[in-house]
């Protein structure tokens, strides 16, 4: 594996990503005057920034074909070496188990989830606090590949990135996809694809989540004007620290609105006034 290992990491880690993901390896067929395999990702035009982006990874490798709306590389000996990990004998798609002990930089995890993952989210409405607060979870639609093999993708994820996916049931290809179901830890893959993928603007839907919380407050506040929109993250019921206390008193003196004050620290209207209720019995506020 000379070929992948002169690359560097981060290429490695984006290239075995992408052909986890939406990539594949061309077949040689019998007769054929190829004498080496390729690399091959269709895409939808919307997407096409994403994959020019992505080939300026390997700006010596990959090319567009935009014709064909397809991100190739020529026929090379690094495709052909990489073919019998990614593929058994009858010429199904694996998980490169062999190989996953290269996939620790967290471009690996950006590109995996940019190529088959999707970011929801859960809306919960409380009319009477006129809040609005909005949870991600983020799925890997990876349900072309065997429970056994995404067992095994699962506990690499989760020890190489300090994360919690779990296997959840689909009714196509082999019936499961991994998905995160706490909170932190969506919140934890997301700082790292916004800060890997800002260069790529196209996909803040997926990867920017302060970008996609704007887009949908926005939404919802032309639906809900009178409502305050807010992201659902643990630290909204945690403990206030000191700076935060500080920074509750200085905002409440200079006139902010609790609903301000809230956004600003990224706590509920209601977490504010008692919070608020506790400084005025202690005196300092």
């Amino acid at each position: 594996m000379k070929e992948l290992l002169s690359l560097t990491h981060i290429q490695q880690n984006m290239l075995l990503a992408s052909i986890i993901g939406d990539g594949e390896i061309t077949k040689i067929y019998p007769h054929s005057r190829r004498k080496n395999n390729s690399y091959r990702e269709h895409y939808g035009q919307q997407q096409e920034a994403y994959r020019q982006w992505k080939a300026t990874f390997l700006p010596n490798i990959f090319y567009l074909t935009p014709k064909s709306q397809t991100l190739r590389s020529p026929s090379m000996e690094l495709f052909t070496n990489l073919y019998p990990y990614f593929y058994n004998e009858n010429g199904e798609k694996n998980i490169p188990l062999e190989l996953l002990y290269l996939c620790t930089e967290p471009e690996f995890l950006t590109f995996l989830y940019m190529d088959d993952g999707t970011l929801s989210i859960t809306k919960s409405i409380n009319h009477r606090k006129k809040c609005i607060y909005l949870t991600p979870t983020i799925s890997l639609y990876l349900q072309c590949y065997t429970l056994s093999q995404l067992q095994l993708l699962k506990q690499h994820l989760n020890s190489a990135f300090n994360l919690n996916f779990t296997i959840k049931r689909r009714p196509d290809g082999y019936g499961h996809i991994l998905y995160l179901t706490k909170c932190d830890d969506n919140y934890k893959l997301l700082n790292i694809t916004e800060k890997i993928a800002s260069p790529c603007p196209t996909m803040y839907y997926k990867t920017n989540w302060n970008w996609r919380l704007k887009m949908e407050t926005e939404k919802l506040t032309t639906i809900y004007p009178n409502y305050t929109v807010l992201s659902s993250q643990l630290n909204r019921h945690a403990n206030y620290t000191e700076q935060e206390i500080q920074a509750l008193i200085s905002l409440k003196v200079a006139g902010y609105t609790i609903e301000k004050i809230g956004k600003h620290l990224n706590r509920s209207y209601w977490s504010i006034v008692y919070k608020t209720s506790e400084l005025k019995k202690e005196g300092r506020l």
